[in-house]
Parts: structure tokens; C-alpha cells; sequence
């Protein structure tokens, strides 16, 4: 199994537009690409990003055709003009919190 680590920081102004979005549009969009969400952490405190979503796909290159899909890219650009300090990386699954 392989993770893909999502971690961002919603812009001031944007919380109820963003959860729309999230909620709407980007989980099931994921889904559909064939990731699924494990973990979605809401960070209220401390200096760390304020949202981390972890999925999992089969392996590297499911993941990797997913990430170079238009239906990611559009998902991503739309993601975009509600978070600021995106960033992914692609890790080797394992269990619990992972960074």
C-alpha cells in the first residue's frame, strides 16, 4: 500500500467555503480517482499545518496515475483558492499518524 500525505493551512476568510468543497467536490473526487481517505486530521492548536488527509492507493503506480490525472489536476487547482502552504508526499504505508 502506498499514503499520500496532503497537509495545508485554509486561507482566513475561506472555512465555509473550503468545507463545501471538501465535502462535495474533493473527497468523492479522490474516491472516484481510486484513493481512499484514511485519516483527516483538523488541527485547532500549535504550530503545525492545519489539515492533514492521508489516502491510500493500491500501490506507487495506481498513486502515480492518479497524481498525473486532469481530474486530480483540476481537483488540486481547485483546492488551491482555498489553502495556502500546500504540500504532498508519497510515503510507504504503514498504521497510525505518519509524516
Amino acid at each position: 500500500m502506498i499514503k499520500l500525505l496532503l497537509t495545508w493551512d485554509i486561507k482566513p476568510g475561506q472555512d465555509q467555503e473550503y468545507f463545501e468543497f471538501m465535502v462535495r467536490e474533493f473527497a468523492p473526487g479522490v474516491t472516484r480517482l481510486g484513493m481512499t481517505t484514511t485519516e483527516a486530521w483538523f488541527a485547532v492548536y500549535g504550530d503545525c499545518p492545519q489539515m492533514l488527509i492521508e489516502g491510500v492507493t493500491q500501490d506507487l503506480d495506481t498513486m502515480r496515475t492518479l497524481l498525473q490525472s486532469d481530474d486530480w489536476a483540476a481537483l488540486y487547482e481547485k483546492l488551491l483558492h482555498y489553502v495556502d502552504n500546500y504540500q504532498q508526499k508519497i510515503v510507504r504505508a504503514s498504521s497510525g499518524f505518519q509524516t
